[in-house]
């Protein structure tokens, strides 16, 4: 197994081993956003409801979303270089497919299985770096570079689908193609070996298969719950379901010898805060991007293109503080950096509540895109931070496989949430240009009340910071409880 870093200075191969990484989870987010703009295209090209439209991103998040838990847990018992070059190869395959099928279902299925694979690939190169760089200064300062490409892939996936969908809406599918199998042949060079956990108290079976079942059930039913109804007796027996799989998987986890999550790890406030913080982050802006979206295109009458070049702005400002973000974080400690990215997020989406029917970039939509650029630089690496250092390399996976999921969870759960919100007045198509406006604001003011949330979720962590290397130190494994008790013992 290949040691962490002891010197301040990087080789070349760490720096390649660095960027391989940062390209798969490039293309992971670039993913999530870039089908929004070709959806009109696709829909009329494959002749699609916007019932069926609707899965080909669901599709995606149900994959994604539904099996990180078990794609966190075997980087740890397979190996993470094994688990990521597999995924990456189906990653790239599932791409190329989705550009070439000729009919919606098919369509669907790439889709759903580009978010399994990505459920294996984002765990798994998440925990490679975490094991290859020490914590401390030099992990932060990779996971600042790694998390920031995460984020400036998905603000870069609206421009870059705006300018392809001009040619065809399956240049959006195949991009991810050729980039994927060129990241694959570098991986397999430069990827380091790891060593597998002991698996000879079982693989976890039970607890993996009542987990899946419970994410990928639970981000069905708030993908459907809108369209079904929240209060419709299929909801609320879907959601009683997923209660009972969830109490199954925490009894199942609480007596297994090898559980696929340990629970323990949940007792750190931190901990805690950072996995919350996660869902309240990814899922006030994914809600932000569709309502912004739908608002400039359907009542400003902006051009796929001009739609994308709108969250401009915000995408450059998070690629040029990819190098800077891991110093602040040694210098002010992740609850600081992640109290101040969510109040410039609470203050961009406020600032976006005065649009109204005519354009007012310079005054309303720039201001409110730097400012949550800036939060999206700040929030996204400190959390990575934040839910990672403290934590044993055997589990690594474990913890990001939770982290992803929270995000991808909070996605579909705050999305479904606000588009509930937006079509609660039932606007047909021909309703008036002021009442589309109006049935935004609330859903504004949806997202602008779960970036507060996650505000406030971040506060009690400010009252323990001493120094901002301490406030990084978030949980602690069972090594270094079974370390702790074992010097306890002999004292």
């Amino acid at each position: 197994m290949t040691s962490p870093l002891t010197a301040e200075r990087w080789s070349p191969r760490l720096w390649g081993t660095l960027l391989v990484l940062c390209a798969a989870m490039f293309l992971d987010a670039l993913d999530v956003s870039m089908v929004g703009v070709a959806l009109p295209s696709i829909a009329t090209d494959l002749g699609l409801s916007t019932a069926a439209l609707q899965w080909i991103v669901s599709g995606y998040i149900l994959g994604y979303g539904g099996l990180l838990l078990l794609g966190g847990r075997a980087a740890d018992l397979l190996g993470r270089r094994q688990v990521f070059l597999v995924a990456l190869a189906v990653f790239a395959l599932a791409s190329l497919l989705g550009g070439l099928v000729d009919s919606g279902p098919l369509l669907i299925a790439s889709r759903f299985v580009k978010g399994l694979s990505a459920a294996f690939t984002a765990p798994a190169g998440l925990s490679i770096i975490t094991t290859t760089f020490k914590e401390g200064p030099q992990r932060n300062r990779a996971l600042s570079i790694y998390t920031t490409c995460a984020a400036t892939g998905f603000s870069m996936g609206l421009v870059l689908s705006g300018l392809l969908t001009e040619l065809s809406w399956r240049w959006t599918m195949l991009l991810p193609a050729p980039v994927a199998l060129l990241a694959l042949v570098f991986a397999l060079r430069l990827i380091p070996h790891s060593a597998r956990e002991n698996s000879s108290g079982g693989y976890d079976l039970p607890g993996a298969v009542t987990g899946t079942a419970a994410m990928l059930l639970l981000v069905f039913t708030v993908v459907q719950a809108p369209e079904k109804g929240w209060a419709s007796a299929r909801s609320l027996l879907s959601f009683l379901v997923v209660a009972a799989l969830l109490a199954a998987f925490v009894l199942i986890e609480r007596r297994s010898t090898s559980p696929l999550v340990r629970l323990g790890v949940l007792r750190s406030g931190p901990q805690v805060r950072a996995q919350l913080g996660a869902a309240a982050f990814f899922g006030s802006y994914v809600a932000f991007q569709f309502i912004v979206t739908q608002y400039m295109q359907s009542l400003l009458g902006w051009s796929a293109l001009q739609t994308a070049l709108a969250f401009l702005p915000a995408g450059v400002l998070v690629a040029l503080s990819s190098t800077k973000i891991g110093g602040i974080v040694d210098r002010f400690g992740t609850p600081r950096v992640i109290a101040s990215g969510f109040l410039f997020l609470v203050v961009g989406y406020v600032l976006f509540l005065r649009i109204s029917l005519a354009p007012q970039y310079a005054a309303v939509i720039l201001p409110s895109m730097l400012l949550i650029g800036a939060a999206c630089a700040l929030i996204f690496p400190s959390l990575n931070i934040q839910a990672t250092n403290g934590v044993a390399d055997e589990e690594q996976g474990m913890v990001s496989g939770l982290l992803n999921t929270s995000i991808q969870v909070g996605g579909a759960l705050f999305l479904a949430v606000t588009t509930a919100v937006i079509t609660a007045d039932g606007h047909t198509a021909d309703a008036s240009p002021q009442a589309v406006l109006d049935s935004f604001r609330p859903g504004l003011a949806v997202v602008t009340v779960v970036a507060l949330a996650g505000l406030l979720i971040t506060l009690p962590g400010l009252r323990k910071v001493r120094r901002s290397r301490e406030s990084v130190v978030v949980a602690r494994s069972a090594v270094v409880e079974e370390a702790a008790t074992e010097v306890a013992v002999r004292d």
